[in-house]
């Protein structure tokens, strides 16, 4: 028979065991986890996403990596960029029983299609960067993305050349413009004019073609000789090319470039000259507005998680886009040997 110690002790445990108090529940047990499904726009390789440089590929690792700390099982389908084959998608997602859709496809009427496909099968869906009938929106807000770079650039030629004379020059793809695309443009035109109403803005069109911003920008450098410019390029990729043709051409003095994006083509790769870092003390560069588009998982998941417990989400969520300089690149996206 166990002595009087021995019986008070089991005794003890029981009564906690009996009453569910003092030890600890297994991790995630009362946790419900949901399986949601990502149909991405594109993951095409080299296929970039709104004219910007982040892709596909960006977008997916971003949920990877966000899944991993919440109570989520992600399935994957890539639209590749095809209307059908985003609807084949969203038949698949319902017929895998998934809890929640997000849906990240262009075209307007295949969303209609899908958003009835989703409805009849009572499954809820999340819409990303392009609307969907019925369902919470997340994603840029261009026009005031542009606004940040306009006023940027026009606030910097007040301090730097005040009462000179400025050009500002616009450098993407202009010709057939997406409908992003056009909203960047009139923000940055409508930034730039709130100091500068009167300032002039020539085009320069890559037709989607960004390498080709080096040989555009060096021919109207030669027309525009001694010019203070103000530059903004509608993606990163163009104002690394911008930036090589004002090098070359010797026009450090008189130029500068704001752009869009804050991808890995203006402050990553393995470029020993990266256009953003605080050791480039020569860059033209004064910085890119940041779109975040490789940290999408990490903003969305939380909202798909709370909508899934019966949360009512606004109509719409906005990334938040500021403009980020060599001072403070390092603090958004640290540096790899820093990770």
């Amino acid at each position: 028979m166990a002595s009087p110690p021995v019986l008070r002790r089991r005794l003890f445990l029981a009564g906690i065991l009996a009453c569910g108090l003092g030890l600890p529940r297994a991790a995630g047990a009362e946790e419900r986890r949901y399986r949601i499904a990502l149909a991405n726009l594109d993951e095409t390789p080299g296929a970039t996403l709104e004219g910007l440089g982040f892709t596909g590929s960006d977008v997916r690792r971003s949920f990877e990596m966000a899944a991993r700390t919440r109570p989520v099982d992600m399935l994957y389908f890539d639209n590749a960029g095809d209307p059908a084959r985003a609807i084949t998608n969203a038949e698949a997602a319902i017929r895998a029983k998934v809890d929640l859709l997000i849906e990240y496809n262009a075209d307007a009427e295949a969303n209609v299609e899908i958003a009835g496909r989703l409805a009849d099968a009572g499954l809820p869906a999340f819409a990303l960067v392009d609307p969907l009938p019925g369902a919470p929106l997340y994603g840029p807000d261009n026009r005031a993305a542009g606004q940040i770079a306009g006023r940027a650039l026009t606030a910097f030629a007040r301090e730097t050349w005040p009462g000179e004379q400025v050009l500002g020059v616009l450098i993407g793809d202009l010709a057939f413009p997406s409908a992003a695309i056009k909203d960047r443009v009139e923000g940055i035109t409508e930034g730039a004019h709130e100091l500068l109403p009167t300032m002039q803005l020539a085009a320069l069109d890559t037709g989607g073609q960004s390498v080709r911003a080096d040989s555009l920008l060096t021919k109207f450098l030669l027309t525009e000789p001694g010019q203070r410019l103000l530059i903004a390029t509608l993606d990163d990729l163009a104002a690394v090319y911008a930036a090589r043709a004002i090098e070359m051409n010797r026009r450090q003095g008189d130029c500068v470039i704001v752009s869009q994006g804050l991808d890995p083509n203006i402050h990553g790769g393995v470029s020993e000259k990266k256009e953003l870092d605080p050791n480039n003390r020569s860059s033209v560069v004064l910085g890119s507005v940041a779109y975040y588009m490789d940290r999408y998982g990490y903003d969305v998941l939380p909202l798909a998680l709370r909508l899934l417990a019966g949360e009512t989400l606004p109509a719409s969520t906005v990334t938040q886009h500021i403009l980020v300089t060599a001072a403070d690149v390092f603090r958004e996206y640290p540096p790899i040997d820093m990770n």
